[in-house]
């Protein structure tokens, strides 16, 4: 039943609030829905500084400490700093954390979101950050054995010298570097530049993701 002809917009916003005619109650409730996704967004951004405050984990790099279709909250790297975090990355790595005890998804150190080699067009990655290596460093002889492809020298192990400074970084289920791999495509990355990382990982929700892959 619509209201009367002659109704003022009180009687017709009592109206579109109370009634139960079918087209207009389903609107008011996909309405209602929105306005509460959104506030939802809204107050998660308020919290951790990252727009958009949650990422979706699209592949098993992070098992078992994260699986494919978590829903990831992601904090700014500058707020809830970590002991051991480097300079003013805000970032504890692997290595620092094993130092002073800090851990992230049940492992040393945090766990960064990140644009490969700065490109803001591809998707970010989800990795642990190792340690930090300066230009032109050779930083062979830091890094663990088994992560770096079979190489014997810097001379045989992709980004040494470093390139740039930043973190060398990796997924807990992969068995190289992310600036080491040696799949289609070669590296995943450069040393990550503070200025790549998206932010930290702070929460996992299981199977949320889904639904941001699914759209």
């Amino acid at each position: 039943m619509s209201p009367p002809t002659d109704a003022g917009p009180k009687e017709w916003f009592h109206w579109l609030r109370t009634t139960e005619d079918e087209p207009v109650a389903i609107v008011r409730d996909v309405v209602k829905t929105a306005m509460w996704v959104a506030g939802i967004g809204v107050l998660l951004f308020a919290i951790t500084g990252v727009w958009p405050p949650m990422v979706a984990v699209e592949s098993g790099s992070m098992q078992p400490h994260m699986k494919k279709g978590d829903l990831i909250v992601v904090m700014d790297r500058g707020r809830l700093t970590g002991d051991g975090s480097y300079a003013d990355t805000g970032v504890v790595p692997y290595r620092a954390g094993e130092g002073s005890g800090y851990r992230e998804f049940h492992g040393y150190g945090d766990v960064i979101v990140y644009r490969p080699d700065g490109d803001t067009g591809e998707t970010p990655i989800i990795h642990r950050a190792r340690f930090w290596v300066r230009r032109g460093e050779n930083w062979y002889e830091r890094a663990n054995e088994a992560y770096v492809g079979g190489a014997d020298d810097c001379e045989e192990l992709p980004n040494c010298p470093a390139p740039h400074a930043g973190f060398i970084t990796k997924g807990d289920h992969n068995g190289e570097y992310d600036q080491v791999y040696r799949g289609i495509g070669g590296p995943i990355s450069g040393p990550v530049k503070s200025s790549w990382i998206v932010g930290k990982a702070k929460l996992r929700i299981p199977w949320l993701g889904w639904v941001r892959l699914a759209l």
